[in-house]
């Protein structure tokens, strides 16, 4: 596994149901939430730099794909990484697999670096841009 894919490791726990007994779809953005995390704390220079430039990663889409139900008791596997930097935004892709390496569910979340102080995006530009690109990976890359 490459060092620029983060895996997290969930149990699927009753407050997570839905009615039917399946993992509620709002939990998903929890889980892959989870993993951006985790990706960041194994990235500790970029986000230091980031705030140190008064910068920070804001979410501007979400793109979901729900692929199998997951239930009460399962252990989920949540890939994270990045897939596409360009110069205004940049995309993290998300891969649930249930660790019988079903793929329960898959996305792509744009981001744009926020400037804080002016309160509007900015350019994804020199170090930053360099080492998003030096973490860049291809979808097939996401498997358990």
């Amino acid at each position: 596994m490459s060092k620029s894919l983060s895996r997290v490791h969930l149990r699927v726990r009753g407050f997570h149901l839905d009615g039917y007994g399946h993992v509620n779809n709002a939990r998903y953005l929890e889980f892959m939430e989870e993993g951006r995390w985790a990706f960041f704390d194994e990235h500790p220079a970029l986000i230091s730099e980031l705030h140190d430039a008064g910068r920070a990663f804001v979410v501007v889409n979400l793109n979901i794909d729900y692929r199998a139900a997951a239930g009460h008791g399962d252990d989920l596997i949540v890939l994270t990484g990045i897939v596409e930097v360009g110069e205004r935004s940049a995309i993290c892709h998300h891969r649930i697999y249930r660790d019988d390496g079903v793929l329960i569910a898959q996305a792509d979340l744009t981001f744009v670096l926020l400037d804080m102080r002016a309160n509007k995006a900015a350019t994804i530009e020199g170090s930053v841009s360099h080492a998003l690109k030096g973490l860049i990976l291809t979808k097939e890359q996401f498997s358990v």
